[in-house]
């Protein structure tokens, strides 16, 4: 069975944007080593992307080519008139239903990308099995919570951690 991954980076303060979803607070960090926290090899075990619209709108904004065209990448979203593009086909209802269901197919796992609302309603639903958290040495004023809303208390085991030279401190969760 695939599994569910969240791999995200976060303020120590927990945010995941600024308020407006941009995340250039990340590249003010040093990274003196050059580190790329295990992205390579994170990107490596996945063949499936899931992310809310509005993150995938903010990848857009970033005027590049889509990061993950080598993957298949769904987007969550209420609304109904949005139409498949060559990056992404869109979901727009029975959501649950719908990772249910990729989860049981062949391959391998499945990067839940985030943002906030869509990372809450995974974690409330139990449909992520590992959260990979790489919380950063800054402090945002404002921004998107990791998860937001409202998540239900969930309880975390502890596979690893490790820190870098830049500050930032792995935490590698599985759920219970």
């Amino acid at each position: 069975m695939k599994k569910v991954k969240l791999y995200i980076a976060m303020s120590l303060n927990g945010k995941i944007a600024a308020s407006d979803g941009s995340v250039e607070w990340l590249e003010t960090i040093p990274n003196p080593d050059e580190s790329d926290y295990g992205y390579a090899s994170f990107y490596d075990s996945i063949d499936t992307t899931l992310q809310g619209n509005s993150t995938y709108a903010q990848i857009l904004s970033w005027e590049i080519d889509f990061p993950y065209r080598d993957k298949r990448n769904y987007v969550f979203t209420r609304n109904k008139s949005l139409r498949n593009d060559r990056n992404v086909m869109y979901v727009a209802e029975h959501h649950l239903d719908f990772i249910r269901d990729l989860k049981l197919k062949e391959g391998k796992d499945i990067w839940l990308v985030g943002g906030g609302q869509i990372n809450t309603l995974l974690l409330n639903a139990g449909l992520i099995d590992e959260i990979q958290l790489y919380i950063m040495p800054i402090i945002i004023s404002e921004g998107i919570d990791l998860f937001e809303n409202i998540p239900k208390e969930t309880n975390l085991k502890l596979k690893s951690s490790k820190h870098f030279a830049s500050g930032a401190v792995e935490l590698i969760y599985v759920l219970d």
